[in-house]
């Protein structure tokens, strides 16, 4: 087996003038979630220890939460970062096993550890670009580079993450190419972004009959419709999903409501309670 993540010597965390603090914290990235994940568990080994050691099929919106939570620490949280970074590898310790072809995985190995935190990357800049200001050439490097100081401060190696932005492009390509699969984690991560037998968030504030009757269905739409036109196209192929003009203009103009409505929002609601705490105090 390969060697496990390790903790990096001290690095700092990000700051308040890093772009990474500009631009993550907003609720809207709920909208990359589900692309994110299936990103995520579509890798082998992620895919294993997610089917044999998770509850997001009992509890997605508590996974949610909870990863969410850990993500935003690890950008605003200063010395907390520290700590939670920690915390993450020591929890994945125990995720290991041997999945249903016969192979054997350790949720901590260099790859798969790594691959999960450039999802992330990939993800924001999707985000952004359907959904915010989409970045220059320029600033997707300089979010790299915080990226890869992000992954030092998780225990990645310097060497197991591309030093460019081109080499990312470069390794990502290779990923989604060579070593993604179908299985069934994949399926599991679309049934449940679909919400057909999913309960209201914690946060929904009307009565239950109403999140049936117009917010599952609502969800299931925007959810639907970003979770697959947010996929790389080699992913989309990969999944047998399909992806139409028409799809791609209705993923504009959601994109083009969210851009006009969420900056009317009150920033204590339109941000993660830890992003608007930090850039208050910042």
């Amino acid at each position: 087996m390969a060697a496990l993540a390790e903790a990096s010597p001290r690095v700092e965390p990000l700051g308040a003038e890093s772009l990474s603090w500009q631009i993550s914290g907003s609720r809207t990235a709920l909208l990359g979630a589900g692309s994110a994940l299936i990103l995520q568990v579509a890798h082998p080994v992620v895919g294993a220890g997610v089917k044999d050691h998770s509850i997001f099929r009992k509890d997605p919106w508590g996974r949610l939460d909870r990863t969410t939570d850990s993500l935003f620490t690890q950008i605003f949280g200063g010395e907390d970062a520290i700590a939670e970074a920690a915390r993450l590898r020591d929890f994945h310790k125990a995720i290991k096993g041997v999945d249903a072809q016969g192979r054997r995985y350790h949720a901590l190995n260099p790859e798969a550890y790594f691959w999960v935190h450039a999802t992330l990357f990939m993800s924001t800049v999707q985000i952004e670009k359907y959904f915010g200001t989409p970045l220059t050439r320029a600033q997707q490097a300089e979010f790299y580079a915080e990226w890869r100081q992000l992954g030092l401060v998780l225990g990645i190696r310097d060497r197991d993450m591309p030093e460019t932005l081109e080499g990312f492009e470069e390794y990502a390509e290779a990923m989604l190419r060579e070593r993604l699969e179908d299985n069934e984690t994949v399926r599991d991560v679309l049934y449940a972004v679909s919400l057909r037998e999913v309960d209201p968030p914690p946060w929904w504030p009307l009565p239950h009959g109403v999140w049936r009757i117009v917010g599952r269905p609502l969800g299931r739409s925007a959810f639907g419709l970003t979770t697959v036109g947010l996929l790389p196209p080699q992913v989309r192929e990969l999944l047998g999903m399909k992806w139409t003009r028409r799809d791609e203009l209705a993923l504009r103009a959601l994109g083009a409501v969210v851009r006009r409505t969420v900056p009317l929002i009150p920033a204590k609601a339109r941000l993660y309670p830890i992003a608007y705490q930090a850039k208050r105090a910042a």
